[in-house]
């Protein structure tokens, strides 16, 4: 299963590229696969503010609906439109063009709080145990 190194995780699969100016925000290899076929998916308005750890945006599969959560608090500068037309991105790229949102983040010492690739990749391993 990939886990990119250089992104950092949540405890509820979402992932955080954190760039200079933003921190783009998608949901992991291991979260796509659980959902199996994704229909649609709703992302939060560019300008919404998030706060770390709250519902940002949902994303329904062929099984059932799911909150994705915000990794880090702040306001949304970018949203994936491609992913709303195109929902099948989550589950054929779910690390590139299959991204959601970017948001500024307003707590940039949130993202010491999230997990490492290592970290992450030891939390799915002790799940399917």
């Amino acid at each position: 299963m990939q886990t990119p190194q250089e992104l950092r995780y949540t405890k509820t699969h979402e992932w955080a590229k954190v760039t200079p100016h933003e921190i783009a925000v998608g949901i992991t290899a291991h979260a796509q696969e659980e959902l199996r076929d994704v229909v649609y998916v709703e992302l939060p308005p560019v300008g919404k503010v998030l706060k770390q750890g709250e519902p940002a945006a949902v994303v329904e599969s062929v099984k059932a609906a799911f909150d994705i959560y915000a990794p880090v608090s702040g306001t949304v500068t970018r949203a994936n439109a491609d992913v709303t037309k195109s929902p099948q991105l989550v589950n054929t790229d779910c690390y590139g063009a299959g991204w959601f949102f970017a948001v500024q983040p307003s707590q940039p010492a949130e993202v010491e709080g999230l997990l490492t690739a290592e970290a992450y990749a030891k939390l799915i391993a002790a799940a399917a145990h």
